[in-house]
């Protein structure tokens, strides 16, 4: 089991840069893939990116690409979610989530720990 806090969201231009962090508890965090979610107001649920368990293979939605990079440092049980160029349409509410699966990580309902959010505002 696994416990998640992110930090790092705030207000940031258009154009501008975050850097968001997930830090978990639990001795088993190198076990799990991870991954970033948003949601914004009124939206479902989307997925952002996920890589596995030892950081080798990585996944982004096709509206991050490019400009998001997701890592992780499992000696630190942190996964880091580095964004660039942001946009107004970036603006949500960003969850790291931690799954056991291998696959198919852009489905949330694989998920089995999540943490409480952290806001990210871009302002245009």
């Amino acid at each position: 089991q696994i416990q998640l806090v992110e930090s790092g969201g705030g207000l940031v231009q258009a154009g501008g840069s975050l850097r968001l962090s997930c830090a978990a508890s639990g001795r088993t965090f190198s076990s799990y893939a991870m991954g970033w979610f948003r949601q914004a107001p009124g939206k479902e649920r989307e997925f952002v990116a996920a890589i596995s368990w030892s950081g080798g293979t990585t996944y982004y939605a096709d509206s991050v690409k490019g400009r998001f990079t997701i890592s992780r440092d499992n000696a630190k049980n942190t996964v880091y979610l580095q964004m660039n160029s942001l946009k107004p349409e970036d603006t949500a509410v960003y969850y790291c989530a931690g799954s056991l699966y291998v696959d198919y990580l852009h489905l949330g309902s694989l998920y089995d720990y999540w943490g409480q959010g952290t806001q990210v505002t871009v302002s245009s």
